[in-house]
């Protein structure tokens, strides 16, 4: 009996697919400015007009990499997360293993921030572009939050995941300064900066300093916007 079933992939599909695992290996690699569009052309078999109609420019390959990065991030914390409700241990999975996802990108890390920094930049994590993998990240934070047994105020849910987002990037961008052995200050930053959140959280509840805390949540919502 035959069967019409669609294949599970065309061919497209298949050469789009291989020239995206040709880029990010060698982002990996050879990190962003010895990647070019020529070298992953040649290395998956395709030529160079193949390779842009899959991919307009490197830095959608970029682009690719955040996603592959974010989503990791997402494999590894969402089970570290179920094994505990504590608001502040919840929150250092999240850091924690998103730094682990950028590790292996350490040594070209001023690389690809380079190429980033600019507001018209493509790559720049805060772009219009960067929107699905900064979401993943922002989805993380806010499950760490809403899972916690130590709930914060409703007023406050939607706005904080944003906010610890941008301190997430504020997080890695010490992180790619660092020479230490095992980016131990980035560790040890991050594990003061936890504490001092165990100690500020309490300070939520209390009427007076809500209206400048939303504030300061309105205020860092306007750098991630």
């Amino acid at each position: 009996m035959s069967s019409n079933a669609a294949p599970t992939t065309t061919k497209s599909e298949r050469t789009r697919a291989l020239i995206r695992d040709v880029a990010l290996r060698s982002f990996r690699e050879r990190g962003y400015d010895q990647t070019t569009i020529r070298l992953i052309a040649q290395e998956a078999g395709v030529s160079v007009g193949t390779t842009n109609y899959h991919f307009a420019s490197k830095n959608d390959l970029v682009q690719e990499l955040y996603l592959e990065v974010q989503t990791a991030h997402r494999t590894v914390a969402l089970p570290l997360l179920a094994e505990t409700d504590d608001l502040v241990e919840r929150l250092g999975i999240v850091y924690r293993s998103g730094l682990e996802q950028l590790e292996p990108y350490h040594r070209f890390a001023p690389e690809f921030l380079s190429a980033a920094v600019s507001p018209r930049s493509s790559i720049n994590p805060l772009s219009g572009d960067s929107t699905e993998s900064r979401d993943i990240v922002i989805g993380l934070f806010r499950d760490a939050v809403t899972g916690a047994a130590d709930k914060l105020p409703a007023e406050f849910e939607e706005a904080i995941p944003s906010a610890l987002m941008v301190g997430h990037l504020l997080l890695a961008l010490f992180w790619v300064y660092d020479s230490s052995p095992d980016r131990v200050r980035t560790q040890r930053l991050l594990s003061r900066g936890l504490r001092l959140l165990k100690t500020a959280l309490p300070l939520i509840r209390m009427r007076i300093l809500r209206k400048p805390l939303r504030e300061l949540l309105d205020l860092v919502a306007e750098v991630g916007a």
